[in-house]
This record gives structure tokens, sequence and C-alpha cells, in this order.
């Protein structure tokens, strides 16, 4: 029966934080879940909105945790935000709030760094945020620059519980500014054009694979796209029951989907 929900389907879109793991202890199971994947014949790709970190940094980090990734099989909110700047804006000059991780993945994209007069203002999950960014970004954003977050996650899963993430960051910002961001990451549909753009493959042959309602989840219940959800990071069977946002099924673990394949 439930291998139902993965008929036809051609590439699952799999989160990484909460999902294949924690910080930096992957979760039981999801090794022996990816080599089910790849043996199946289905592609992968892994999906964060968590922009903290380059793609460099995200094989490396896969790496050291014994994961077989390439940069071809890594995505994030960072670079969906990369490919609408130069597509929707080339040329135009961007003031960015996030790690130097992020600023150097920018600056290799070919992005116009500027820190005096930026048309655009794009805010990240920074874990090196200082006040002087906030106070500039703010004030850039209240002269006109067009603000962009990278993705809406209130706070990011880690071994030692949640801490704050770019939702949260987004508040303050527009508490000062009154000025709400375009927000790029899950779910909203600038991801899935991205995605559907980088594989080739259009998304109703995908599988959302996360551990969050209003991103991993949302991300397929709003896009036509099958989503799964693993309660192995942001939501328990409690959150579950009282939102109105529901995917396709539901398993305690990544590792539990091995039998769905």
């Amino acid at each position: 029966m439930m291998n139902k929900l993965i008929q036809g389907k051609k590439l699952f879109v799999l989160d990484m934080d909460g999902t294949f793991y924690l910080d930096r202890t992957i979760i039981e199971g999801a090794l022996e879940f990816l080599q089910k994947v790849k043996d199946k014949g289905y592609k992968f790709l892994f999906f964060t909105n968590n922009s903290s970190k380059s793609l460099d940094d995200y094989v490396a980090k896969l790496k050291s945790l014994n994961v077989p990734a390439t940069r071809e099989d890594i995505f994030s909110s960072g670079e969906v935000t990369i490919s609408y700047l130069l597509r929707e804006h080339p040329g135009k000059s961007v003031y960015v709030i996030g790690t130097s991780s992020l600023v150097e993945g920018f600056k290799k994209a070919g992005i116009t760094l500027d820190d005096l007069h930026p048309e655009i203002v794009v805010l990240a999950f920074d874990t090196q945020l200082t006040y002087e960014k906030i106070s500039k970004g703010c004030t850039f954003i209240r002269n006109g620059a067009l603000f962009i977050a990278t993705h809406p996650d209130s706070n990011c899963p880690t071994e030692n519980g949640l801490i704050p993430d770019t939702g949260s960051m987004i508040e303050m910002f527009t508490m000062s500014t009154g000025v709400r961001p375009l927000i790029m990451g899950k779910p909203n549909s600038y991801t899935v054009e991205a995605i559907e753009k980088k594989t080739g493959i259009s998304r109703e042959y995908i599988v959302c694979v996360g551990d969050r309602l209003q991103t991993d989840i949302a991300l397929g219940v709003n896009h036509g796209m099958t989503s799964l959800l693993v309660l192995t990071g942001a939501t328990t069977l409690e959150i579950l029951e009282k939102s109105t946002i529901k995917p396709d099924g539901v398993f305690d673990s990544i590792s539990d989907l091995i039998g769905i394949i």
C-alpha cells in the first residue's frame, strides 16, 4: 500500500538538517536509505534551506559523515537566491548578510557585492551576525534596497536543540524597517523551479522528504509533489495533528522509508 506513494516517481529531494543528520551526527539508517535509492534507479538531490554554508562546505560535511555526494547532488536556498539574482537582477549590487562562506559563494557566482550603496539586501542564515550588519542592512532597506531572504525557517535543529534561524532574523529586520522580504527557499515556487531546472525532472515525478511542515512538506503540498514527513527534527505528532499542512506519508525516521522503495 505504501509503495503507491512513490509509484512512477523519479527523484527524491532530501532535506538535510533534522532529516538526514542532526548537526554532526548522521541519523541511523540514512546511508542505507540513500544506497537503496541508488540501487533502485532513483535520482536524489539534497536540498537544505540552511544558507549558512556553501556547496563546497556541504560536500565536505557529507564526506566527513561518509555520505557519497558531490556538488551536483546538493542544492540550497543560497544557491536558489544566487540563481534568482543572476536571472532577474543581473549586474545589480548586493549586500549579503551571511557567513563568510556564503559571501564567498556569491562572489564566485559573479554577484556584485556592495556594503555602501547596494540595490539589494540578501538576508541569509548568518551564524556570524553582528549589530553592524543588522544596522547597515536595515538602513539600506529603508533607503529603498530590495529585501530578499534565503528562506523562512524560524529555527535550525541541532544535536543540542533548536537555534534561531533566518525566519527569526526576518522578523527583527521587518520590525525595524516595516518591509517584508521576498523569500527564496522552501516552500516557495522559486525553489521548485530551480530544482526542475537543475535536474531536468518535473514536479509530478518528485518526492520531498523532510522534517518541517511549513517548508519541506508545504513545498510538496503547494506544488503538486509527493511529501513524506520524518519525525527526527522539528515536527512531532502533536504538532502534525494541529497543523493544516498534511503530508502524504509520515515516518518515524528516514530509515523507515527503506521499506517503501
